[in-house]
């Protein structure tokens, strides 16, 4: 079956179309939420969420988009109100902790790894993760489709719903934000 042809089937309540979508779709939704996220818990519940509203939204999916693009949308603006969710949690239990509560919400550490890096380039990858953390929400979802996921131009032009030059805009900024983050690293790797 195409992938039209799936969502079509899902239209008509056939589960077995659902489970073949999710089957094909489940490691590029998972990486590209964990790219965006870096979290490996909070990544798994997010897929689920991407694929419940991806299951609602079978009767409502117009064929305007690839069903690709239409799914990457989805798992991108899931992982971004995470973000958004998350850091207004932190803010808040910051806003609390000066009050004197000391039952702030647990902040998650910073060294990332994620499970497809090989293990001589770990330490590599957890510095550049780190990095990719610290980057603007848009310019990190940006940069984890095209780089981790390889997503084409055209393509994030259709899953963020941007021009091609807004989508140029936030790979140039990410890679210079990248570069300005990574330098000290790797000045002193090269030593």
């Amino acid at each position: 079956m195409t992938e039209t042809e799936l969502i079509l089937a899902i239209k008509d309540g056939q589960e077995t179309a659902f489970k073949e979508l999710v089957e094909l779709y489940q490691h590029r939704v998972y990486n590209t939420v964990l790219g965006i996220i870096q979290n490996r818990l909070e990544a798994e519940d997010i897929c689920q969420e991407v694929f419940m509203e991806v299951y609602a939204g079978a009767g409502s999916f117009r064929g305007d988009a690839k069903v690709s693009t239409w799914i990457y949308r989805i798992a991108s603006n899931k992982s971004l109100e995470f973000l958004r969710k998350n850091k207004a949690q932190k803010r808040f239990a910051f806003v609390r902790s000066l009050f004197g509560k000391n039952d702030e919400l647990e902040v998650q550490p910073s060294h990332f790894e994620h499970p497809g890096v090989q293990l001589e380039n770990k330490e590599r990858a957890a510095v550049l993760f780190g990095a990719i953390e610290k980057l603007a929400d848009n310019q990190r979802v940006a940069y984890s489709l095209h780089h981790l996921e390889g997503l084409s131009y055209q393509e994030i032009m259709e899953v963020m719903d941007l021009s091609k030059s807004s989508v140029e805009s936030l790979l140039f900024r990410a890679k210079q934000n990248l570069r300005k983050l990574l330098k000290e690293f790797y000045e002193q790797d090269h030593e």
